[in-house]
């Protein structure tokens, strides 16, 4: 009881955080990002084993780029870091279905940071701006599907889930889970699209697929990396959740993906 009052309130103050973040403006919202970026970059160069001070030079870099806006030079800049990015997120899926682990030397594992934290983070920053202006609730409803993907994921898995979806990474996740929370995101994509003014009913679903997708294959992704480090939770900042990383991993991975539909498919 104790331990799920604990959760409860970590939980709490966590939403509420970034929600009064993400509505009170766009310099609190990158502001925050920014921090959440930092402290997962902490976390993640614990799991791996390296400290360094570059990822944390570069994060700041981009979020005073992101803050700024875009130019036709800073265009072609976050064309280029989105390729990279996109890329990285491949090469991470096939290593995530790749046997065994990968050994990473010093260099290998900045750039390892660099690709999976600071460059999705950086496109979390983005996702929000359309033309250059804020729009606050197309983060809230990309969270809003994360969390009926999840929590549906769950509770289907939970109740009829059978067939493992990918064992050795995450034993509890089943295939059926995964099914019911892409059915379930796809329907409140339906419903945001529907009511929103930011996109169509048909950019909604889209969307919310891409972050079923790519938000449940973040989250094994993560799972991989504590595997190999042989740890439970990526760090103890949110007491009775572990650490920011474990809460972000599915958000910021698919944010690159999310990005190149909105901006460059859509």
């Amino acid at each position: 009881m104790e331990n799920l009052l604990t959760r409860s309130i970590s939980a709490l103050i966590y939403a509420g955080l970034f929600l009064f973040a993400i509505l009170f403006s766009k310099e609190t919202y990158i502001g925050l990002i920014t921090i959440f970026a930092g402290i997962s970059l902490w976390e993640f160069s614990k799991i791996i084993g390296l400290k360094n001070i570059i990822p944390y030079i570069l994060l700041l870099v981009l979020s005073i780029f992101a803050y700024k806006g875009n130019s036709t030079l800073e265009k072609t800049w976050t064309l280029f870091l989105l390729a990279l990015s996109i890329l990285s997120g491949i090469k991470l899926l096939i290593n995530l279905f790749s046997e065994g682990f990968k050994k990473r030397n010093k260099f290998g594992s900045i750039i390892i940071q660099i690709e999976y934290v600071v460059l999705s983070f950086f496109f979390l920053m983005l996702l929000p701006f359309i033309n250059n202006e804020y729009h606050p609730n197309i983060i809230i409803y990309i969270i809003l599907i994360i969390w009926t993907n999840d929590s549906f994921a769950y509770l289907v898995g939970k109740n009829i889930g059978k067939n493992k979806l990918f064992e050795r990474v995450s034993p509890k996740k089943t295939i059926e889970g995964f099914i019911g929370g892409l059915v379930f995101a796809i329907i409140v994509g339906g419903i945001i699209g529907k009511y929103s003014n930011e996109f169509s009913i048909l950019n909604w679903v889209i969307i919310a697929l891409i972050i079923s997708v790519f938000g449940t294959l973040g989250d094994l992704i993560e799972s991989k990396f504590k595997r190999q480090a042989n740890v439970k939770d990526s760090g103890s900042i949110m007491p009775g959740h572990g650490g920011l990383l474990d809460r972000l991993d599915s958000l910021f991975f698919l944010a690159p993906f999310v990005y190149l539909y909105i901006h460059f498919l859509m």
